[in-house]
């Protein structure tokens, strides 16, 4: 018989597991050396706290809440914290999530690792130079990768091709 005492100690070993995962993943991130590199304090001057909280505290932004999903135009899609050109704009597409989606990175611009946050496995990407957080890889993407790079807009800057 489940009683109110098994539920609550149910719920909590649950919650503690995903600190404990939770933890383990920014720990992870946290002994990773980049080659940009600032203070907390020097972050949080530089971005917006919108900014702050996902490319640093690995937040995700609210879906359909970017200008960039609209953006259409020739360009590059760069990190919001240290400028490296991440995306080509050839390779935007409509994902329907609510978030932008690419299916491929540009060469050497986008790392990634394993993030088993809310009992799941995912694979986290971030960019290879700063380690900021741009969102997730799936497999549900179109051709030719099959990948679906959705990302935070938050995390991205776009700079329009020159006329």
């Amino acid at each position: 018989m489940t009683t109110r005492r098994h539920m609550l100690l149910g719920t909590a070993a649950s919650a503690a597991a995903l600190c404990a995962a939770t933890f383990h993943r920014r720990a992870t991130a946290a002994t990773e050396s980049f080659e940009i590199s600032y203070t907390d304090a020097q972050w949080r001057a530089r971005l917006s706290p919108q900014q702050y909280a996902v490319l640093r505290q690995e937040a995700t932004e609210p879906p359909g809440s970017s200008p960039l999903n609209k953006e259409h135009r020739p360009g590059t899609f760069s990190c919001a914290g240290c400028s490296l050109p991440l995306f080509a704009s050839s390779t935007k597409f409509e994902s329907g999530t609510g978030w932008p989606s690419f299916w491929k990175p540009l060469d050497n611009a986008v790392a990634t690792r394993k993030d088993r946050s809310y009992g799941m496995v995912r694979i986290e990407a971030h960019c290879r130079r700063c380690g900021g957080h741009l969102g997730h890889v799936f497999e549900d993407g179109p051709p030719p990768t099959g990948l679906r790079y959705c990302m935070n807009g938050l995390a991205l800057a776009f700079a329009p091709k020159p006329a």
